[in-house]
């Protein structure tokens, strides 16, 4: 590159990057070096220029990949960089912004033909480029065996240890991102990766002592969201007599290299508003995730997903359990800020997921919180606009009101926090609602949708598992809510009857040809059964309950009372059904008793007297629903994919191009 190059289509020609690639080794103390490192060119601003970047620098990265055996230069480059960290922090303290910018320059290299080495080779063939050295040709020593393990640990200590400034904010990011790409052999391997060597030198030796201040400063990456420094932050003027040498440090390139573009696939649509004002932010969550998702190695567990399982509240002075040296402290209030405010993307929704099913200290604060809503509406907002939303992202936020509808507490509070005009919601002005009415119209929505469009019966399960935990703690639920409860159970019953009516007239199409195969109409019956019957428990779980507290829902049973009629006989709802039918028939007779003309206000008085008087006893016990959430049995199988397709939707999917 050099001080010269100022534009990208420039960088094949450039001599200070055809010598890198060349035939002839380069020692670490040449000061080609300091030529190479002071360059700047325009930077990249979209997906397209930066495909350029790679179009133009993809001989050079070829020709070092042939060349680097014989020459070694990609070590020496390596070891330019490793001597120059040395001196990082005192720069920044110093504001040295010449040295800082010439080490982001190396590391910025360093990231660009690594991207290219991890591409076109296995991890075996990477660890040798990193021990070739300027002897014979082909030859390599035992003095550089651990390079990988020293640039690794380098990077972490530059990540922990620099202080976050206008000035190290771009190689802070060059640092976080190259570790994705030292992790990114993932990504060209159909398989889950149990063992590899980049995970071995992150879980153990010289990396391991500091994986909690890794994953601490990653964490408050992602709560700061520190904004990209503006580019005039970085232009060095060196003053002489004879006039000044302009110096434009690339810390904008590293910025627009990592700002997100979603390519399609898995990941939800690109919020770049969000992104682009915090890159650092959003790769440091992108890191965290990679390192919670690594395989456990054979004889120790993973140290990062152990350190995110464990960290505490800054406010907890309790003592950290011996067991578990990778325990740390963070601000809760901020951390949960954070993540109410980042839940438009999936990685901030993951992440959510990842802290309230594994660390019981996060779960517990979060539950404690009176202002839930404010992290509940996005997640709610994101089942909403299930059309827009990639599948695992809703999954994920399912799973994340599966897991808060498991406590009785945060079912009763629900309640009890009333909205004012959700804008989102298109179906139905609503001026005034509890936040568990709304809850209950999104889940039962995601139902609908799921229904008629995916039919995905694991998403039927987990959202019908959060309605049955919150159903004996319904409480005032909205006229529209206790209408939609109903509606719902209505649309199951027409698919239940339209079910048995073709299992019907396939049995007597039989009868003519026995050579035309059956279809399966009595699994779908059995499931279609299944569902109707998780519904008349959730209805019968909140008259048991609190029939006193819900006299929409009685009116809504009243008006639709038609609809239990085939159901009362059926014998896989007969002991289901006493209840409900006893509740209609003691309440129907009670309306009889009544003027003939009744205002729906009226309607409702009589309910909420005849709630009172209702014995109790004569409604029948059936043991409380409660659901609770169970990760599967092999979740790296689903966990790991999702995490890099994650990755490769973002920013540094511009860097790879997976064959």
């Amino acid at each position: 590159m050099g001080a010269n190059s100022s534009s990208i289509s420039e960088l094949p020609e450039n001599e200070y990057l055809k010598k890198l690639s060349g035939a002839e080794p380069i020692s670490e103390n040449d000061p080609f070096w300091n030529q190479l490192l002071s360059f700047s060119f325009t930077t990249p601003t979209n997906s397209a220029e930066l495909k350029l970047l790679e179009e133009a620098t993809i001989s050079v990265c070829k020709s070092l990949v042939e060349k680097n055996p014989r020459t070694g230069n990609l070590g020496s480059l390596i070891k330019v960089f490793l001597s120059r960290t040395k001196e990082l922090k005192i720069s920044a303290e110093c504001q040295n912004h010449l040295f800082i910018w010439q080490a982001h320059n190396a590391l910025f290299i360093i990231c660009c033909l690594l991207k290219v080495f991890i591409s076109r080779m296995s991890e075996e063939e990477l660890q040798l480029h990193f021990t070739y050295e300027e002897k014979t040709p082909g030859s390599y020593g035992t003095e550089c065996e651990d390079l990988i393990e020293e640039l690794l640990c380098c990077l972490i200590q530059l990540i922990v240890e620099i202080p976050l400034l206008d000035i190290t904010y771009s190689i802070s990011l060059e640092a976080v991102t190259t570790l994705v790409v030292f992790l990114s052999c993932q990504l060209f391997h159909k398989e889950i990766l149990r063992e590899s060597l980049i995970h071995k030198y992150l879980m153990h030796g010289r990396c391991l002592p500091y994986t909690s201040r890794l994953v601490k400063t990653l964490l408050y990456n992602f709560i700061r969201q520190e904004r990209s420094p503006p580019p005039g932050t970085h232009v060095f003027q060196q003053q002489t007599d004879g006039g000044g040498l302009l110096y434009g440090i690339a810390s904008g390139v590293a910025t627009g290299l990592r700002t997100v573009f979603t390519l399609g696939g898995v990941g939800s649509k690109a919020t770049p508003q969000l992104e682009q004002c915090s890159p650092l932010a959003h790769q440091s969550l992108l890191l965290l995730l990679v390192l919670a998702n690594l395989t456990d190695a054979p004889d120790t567990p993973n140290p990062y997903r152990q350190a995110i399982m464990s960290f505490k509240n800054t406010q907890d002075s309790s003592a950290f359990s011996s067991s578990n040296p990778h325990a740390f402290q963070i601000n809760f209030n901020s951390l949960y800020t954070a993540l109410c405010e980042q839940q438009r993307s999936d990685q901030a929704t993951l992440l959510l997921y990842m802290l309230l099913h594994q660390n019981g200290n996060v779960r517990t604060y979060v539950l404690a919180r009176t202002d839930i809503e404010n992290l509940v509406l996005p997640i709610l907002e994101i089942l909403y606009h299930v059309e827009e939303r990639n599948s695992h992202h809703v999954y994920m936020a399912l799973i994340i009101l599966l897991i808060l509808t498991e406590d009785d507490g945060f079912n009763r509070s629900i309640h009890e926090v009333i909205l004012k005009n959700i804008t989102w919601y298109a179906e139905r002005v609503l001026t005034e609602i509890s936040l568990g009415s709304l809850l209950i119209l999104v889940v039962i929505r995601t139902i609908q949708y799921n229904m008629t469009r995916t039919r995905d019966k694991y998403l039927h399960t987990n959202c019908l598992a959060a309605l049955a935990n919150m159903s004996a703690q319904f409480r005032s639920l909205h006229q529209y809510a206790a209408q939609r409860i109903i509606s719902l159970f209505s649309l199951l019953s027409k698919k239940h009857n339209k079910v048995l009516e073709q299992a019907t007239q396939s049995l007597r199409g039989s009868l003519d040809s026995n050579d035309s195969p059956l279809p399966d109409y009595a699994q779908d019956l059995n499931v279609i059964e299944e569902v109707i019957r998780m519904m008349l428990e959730i209805i019968n779980s909140c008259l048991t309950n609190s029939l006193h507290h819900n006299p929409n829902l009685v009116y809504a049973l009243l008006y639709k009372r038609d609809l239990f009629e085939q159901f009362r006989t059926h014998p896989s709802f007969q002991d289901i059904m006493q209840n409900i039918d006893l509740v209609i028939s003691f309440f129907s007779s009670r309306l009889k008793q009544a003027e003939a003309e009744l205002s729906v206000e009226r309607v409702l008085e009589i309910i909420k007297q005849g709630a009172v008087a209702l014995p109790k006893d004569r409604l029948r016990k059936f043991p409380e629903l409660k659901f609770k959430y169970v990760e599967e049995e092999q979740p790296e199988e689903f966990f790991i994919p999702y995490v890099w397709s994650l990755v490769y939707n973002s920013a540094v999917a511009l860097y790879w191009n997976p064959q």
